[in-house]
């Protein structure tokens, strides 16, 4: 069989040896974690050690970290009206147009008032400021969601303007980080985040396994799930020792250079974008002139469809996407980039590449050998047609 290309990172990383071998070394262990006696202790000693290091990753303290089955379960639980700021709970749920779909779900909110992004895929903050009025006016307490990298465009947004926009309207501010976990530095505290959320799977960790983590004095999360007191009863269940410890190594590998990662991803990303515009002047970078992490590039050529090129690339042995998986699988057009204002035969256009430790030049100039294939064949079916 022919060696693949994988470059869909941003969907799920490969399970790093670090993670596997912690998961093994944990799944040996006999014991749950709420028991009191010496292979209970041994679990928790796992539980506790993994904790620690997910806190530290995000600058948080080991009792504000909640462990879940992943990122989209760790957005829910956050979008609750259940969780109350010093001893009030929020009545209103407001969110960017980019975020994840897990977030414009909405929690248990019956609606999310949304504010818009421009053209670079950077939200509006004059946007979120007019909702914050508008919900002022009428005495409602705002949770505000904002993603702190797109997991589309890779744009990193304006996260700590937000939350103090958000905090002068009394309000909670939620980042999804998971996009943004391993790739940028990240503290809690310096970004003012109330809560935010991050997954194992997008570092290298297994699937399955997330955290939310509170980052605020007086905020409290009343959990979903209910029947136990694991995780300080907000998340009612025996913890997944295995996955946990599995994330907790991840993160630290991930975490070890991410400033060299980060230069080194950047030569390869701009190796891609010098390449497709030599094949197609025309392409579309988005994002392009803004702030983004480095694994991730998002483009289009109008005219040549995600759906069509993705196949023609997988069988070609390149493997990406045409945005999230956890709703590209229906092969539709790019939610992100329609609320970034392009036409809809752009975000049908739409094809996201993202990159991580194990990328290569040689795979980056695969991917481009693919494209410039699978253009070839395009204009000459054109000309035929003509």
């Amino acid at each position: 069989m022919t060696e693949r290309a994988y470059l869909d990172w941003n969907a799920t990383a490969p399970l790093r040896p670090q993670a596997r071998a912690a998961m093994v070394a944990a799944m040996e262990t006999v014991g749950n974690p709420s028991s009191v006696h010496t292979e209970g202790r041994a679990a928790r000693q796992i539980l506790d050690e993994a904790r620690e290091r997910v806190a530290a990753a995000v600058g948080a303290e080991p009792r504000d970290v909640i462990f879940t089955s992943g990122g989209s379960e760790a957005n829910a639980l956050a979008l609750s009206r259940s969780i109350e700021h010093l001893g009030a709970p929020c009545a209103v749920a407001i969110a960017s147009d980019i975020e994840h779909v897990s977030v414009l779900a909405g929690g248990d909110f019956e609606t999310v008032e949304r504010f818009g992004a421009g053209r670079d895929g950077v939200a509006s903050m004059d946007d979120l400021q007019a909702c914050l009025r508008a919900g002022s006016a009428r005495g409602a307490k705002p949770l505000v969601a904002l993603m702190l990298a797109n997991n589309e465009t890779g744009v990193i947004q304006s996260v700590r303007e937000a939350a103090e926009l958000v905090h002068g309207a009394g309000g909670l501010l939620h980042v999804d980080a998971v996009q943004a976990l391993g790739k940028i530095s990240l503290d809690i505290k310096e970004l003012g985040a109330d809560l935010l959320a991050i997954s194992a799977h997008k570092v290298g960790g297994p699937m399955g396994v997330g955290a939310l983590i509170v980052g605020s004095e007086g905020v409290h999360v009343r959990g979903s799930r209910f029947g136990g007191g694991q995780e300080r009863s907000r998340r009612g269940g025996t913890e997944n020792v295995a996955g946990i410890a599995g994330f907790g190594a991840a993160l630290l590998e991930s975490t070890r250079d991410l400033d060299g990662e980060a230069q080194r991803l950047s030569g390869l990303r701009a190796r891609l974008e010098s390449g497709l515009k030599a094949i197609w002047p025309q392409t579309i970078i988005f994002g392009e002139r803004a702030p983004r992490v480095a694994n991730t590039l998002q483009f289009a050529v109008p005219g040549i469809k995600a759906q069509i090129a993705l196949m023609a690339l997988d069988l070609d042995g390149i493997a990406v996407s045409s945005g999230s998986a956890c709703s590209s699988g229906t092969m539709k057009f790019s939610e992100v980039v329609r609320s970034m204002g392009y036409e809809l035969e752009v975000a049908e256009s739409a094809v996201r590449v993202s990159m991580g430790w194990t990328t290569t030049e040689a795979e980056i100039d695969c991917f481009l050998d693919a494209w410039r294939k699978l253009s070839q064949s395009l204009l000459k079916r054109r000309e035929i047609a003509a």
